[in-house]
């Protein structure tokens, strides 16, 4: 694969051209990464949509670190600009490296194009539990990568639920590395991989802090690294309500925990032990056989995005993380997770197949099929909410406007039903459900259905 920066007319215009469309830093990287592992006929551009989590100049260049991309060569679109691009281009394939519901807003635009190009989509780490909800958002893409064989086994039998025609394609996680990209002579710390979203309540951040507070207490010769993904004030995939910075004075914090952001692979460079609640940095970690720990004390549910770790051998209470009771994965677990052979891989075969398949006849319509009432006023409320302050249509200022309100009385009303129970639904003594939460982010509101579906969804 070779990054691009031509347009179609170029000398090397009869390869294979890709365009990378991405919104946050996670996805950026992931796409990037992705992007990167195309054979050399591949020639592929990456651009970054004006969107409210676009990266920082600093995560940029983090998130491309690795790549075959670079920050100078990676532009900043406006939405609008999208189809000026891609007719300068003329791409065989597009890759929307975006959130869910951001997918939802730019494939239409793409795929009402004649002779479109293949639309492809996919995402940058857990998605076990599948959520049906990730299925519908995607509904107007041809391809859908994953990173294991269960998470394609879960998503193809939640599209057959949906009557949706998706295509699902493994591949293996473009950034798990199995040698550190250069060598340390310390490989001592232990790096703490923080999330937005998990844990969510303030107190159990304070507990894990504390726990990372004396571990690096008990181990003063060591490093004790809170890797996080954004400074204050930069933007990131999920919103994060308690940074671990603002509450570090809470935990007394020796002055070997300290608080750094940078490359994941930079981080594990220097590693000799990776703790987290649900990273995709525990299966980093893991490539590289550095022992690795993931915190249970907040239960291993949908909403701790856990679930894919049971039977790993990797899950440890705050307890045993104090111990330094680090550990390997379970062999077993691993095949059907994430570690399958290269050889099962088939995301470019199936990519490769629909661009030939396009040149032969125009690509199938797909046609959004699902949470249509509103029409035009619910899309433009979709693009507000994705774009926020760059949605420059008074259309998205009306749908803002109605829209919020209205969202806001159907979500009390979710929770009334949720607490008083529907008539004759609810067992007696039923205890509360906790939202199921998927790597689009959002909660999936316990009972509640959408157009067409039949399980709870996201």
């Amino acid at each position: 694969m070779r990054p691009g920066g031509g347009l179609a007319g170029d000398a090397d215009a009869a390869g294979r051209r890709l365009l990378v469309v991405a919104d946050s830093d996670s996805y950026v990287k992931w796409g990037a990464a992705l992007a990167s592992k195309l054979p050399a006929p591949w020639r592929v551009d990456l651009v970054v949509l004006a969107s409210p989590v676009q990266p920082s100049a600093t995560q940029l260049a983090h998130a491309l670190a690795g790549t075959a991309f670079s920050p100078e060569r990676t532009r900043v679109v406006h939405l609008d600009e999208l189809d000026g691009l891609v007719d300068a281009l003329d791409p065989h394939a597009v890759l929307l490296s975006l959130r869910g519901p951001f997918v939802r807003v730019v494939a239409p635009r793409l795929e009402r194009r004649p002779n479109r190009p293949v639309l492809v989509s996919g995402f940058p780490g857990l998605t076990i539990p599948a959520v049906p909800k990730a299925v519908v958002y995607r509904e107007q893409t041809d391809l859908v990568v994953l990173h294991s064989r269960r998470e394609v086994r879960e998503f193809r039998a939640n599209a057959a639920e949906l009557g949706i025609g998706t295509v699902f394609a493994l591949a293996t996680l473009p950034f798990l590395l199995t040698e550190r990209p250069h060598a340390a002579s310390d490989r001592s710390d232990v790096v703490f991989a923080a999330q937005a979203k998990v844990p969510a309540a303030r107190e159990d951040r304070v507990h894990l802090l504390a726990g990372l507070a004396e571990l690096a207490r008990r181990q003063p010769a060591r490093r004790v690294v809170v890797k996080v993904r954004a400074r204050s004030g930069e933007a990131q995939t999920h919103a994060e309500a308690y940074d671990y910075a603002e509450l570090m004075p809470e935990v007394d914090a020796p002055a070997n925990l300290v608080i750094e952001d940078g490359p994941m692979a930079e981080k594990l460079a220097h590693a000799g032990a990776l703790v987290t609640v649900s990273s995709t940095a525990a299966l980093e970690a893991v490539s590289l056989e550095i022992p690795a720990l993931l915190v249970d004390d907040y239960g291993v549910s949908p909403a701790m995005i856990n679930t894919v770790f049971e039977g790993s051998g990797l899950l440890g209470s705050v307890d045993e993380l104090v111990a330094g009771a680090f550990r390997a994965a379970d062999a077993s677990w691993l095949a059907d997770n994430y570690f399958h052979p290269s050889s099962a891989d088939d995301w470019v075969r199936r990519l490769a197949s629909l661009v030939e398949a396009r040149e032969i006849v125009p690509l199938r319509r797909l046609v959004r099929r699902r949470d249509l009432a509103g029409g035009r006023l619910r899309v433009a409320f979709e693009r507000r909410r994705m774009l926020g302050e760059h949605d420059r249509s008074l259309l998205g200022a009306v749908a803002w406007a109605v829209g919020v309100p209205a969202r806001g009385a159907v979500r009390r009303a979710r929770r009334l039903r949720r607490r008083f129970g529907r008539a004759g639904g609810d067992a007696v003594g039923a205890g509360p459900t906790a939202p199921i939460r998927s790597v689009d982010g959002g909660g999936v509101e316990p009972g509640v259905t959408e157009v067409g579906l039949r399980v709870p969804v996201q």
